[in-house]
């Protein structure tokens, strides 16, 4: 099976379940967690992932190159020293005249010790990202898009993110993940507004 890549953007304290699965599926998949890491509970919950031999990497918004330089590399070190092995940047920009904030990111990210950094542009990039040495997310849209695009742009071990899939059609859309060769992703039922709110539904319940 594909690699799974999991975003939870869920509160721990709201929905503990949700995080009590994540950490019974260690070495079936990585998680992303979103939002302030010097809470205690999301630290805790965290914590809880890494133990149980679950990778997981903290949410950093890049803001498709529009957020202040500081401002990004500021939330990159805020998670430096807690119990996450890399960070997610979300919404990196894709063209060539943007890569310098990314690329400061990911070697200040590299510094403070988060080795993984992932680049999630949700559309294919400039080949200069590439030249990063990071996994690249090169779509991340609902089912009906990710059947009509060609895949142009993407090359075998992309991440690819898809939500919005009818329950009866999961199976065709992780067939399609295999078929395009992405190298890790995700499968989702879920949908917009928040279609990482939450567990998809195949996933396991907790005990």
């Amino acid at each position: 099976m594909t690699p799974i890549l999991l975003p939870l953007y869920v509160d721990p304290v709201t929905d503990p379940t949700a995080w009590r699965v994540a950490a019974g599926l260690a070495g079936r998949l990585s998680v992303v967690m979103s939002g302030e890491p010097l809470l205690p509970d999301l630290a805790d919950a965290a914590a809880r992932l890494t133990k149980a031999g679950v990778t997981v990497l903290g949410r950093v918004d890049a803001g498709f190159a529009a957020r202040p330089v500081a401002d990004l590399l500021d939330d990159v070190e805020g998670w430096a020293g807690h119990p996450v092995s890399g960070v997610f940047l979300d919404q990196t920009p894709t063209s060539p005249f943007s890569l310098g904030p990314v690329a400061l990111a990911v070697r200040v990210a590299r510094r403070a010790g988060l080795s993984t950094v992932v680049l999630n542009a949700g559309v294919p990039t400039d080949p200069h990202y590439r030249e990063l040495a990071t996994p690249v997310c090169t779509f991340e849209g609902p089912w009906a898009d990710y059947r009509r695009w060609s895949g142009d742009g993407s090359r075998p071990g992309d991440g690819h993110l898809v939500h919005s899939v009818p329950g009866g059609e999961l199976p065709a859309a992780w067939a399609r993940l295999r078929e395009r060769g992405a190298g890790w992703g995700l499968v989702t039922d879920r949908a917009p507004p928040a279609p990482y709110a939450g567990l998809p539904s195949w996933l396991p319940p907790a005990d």
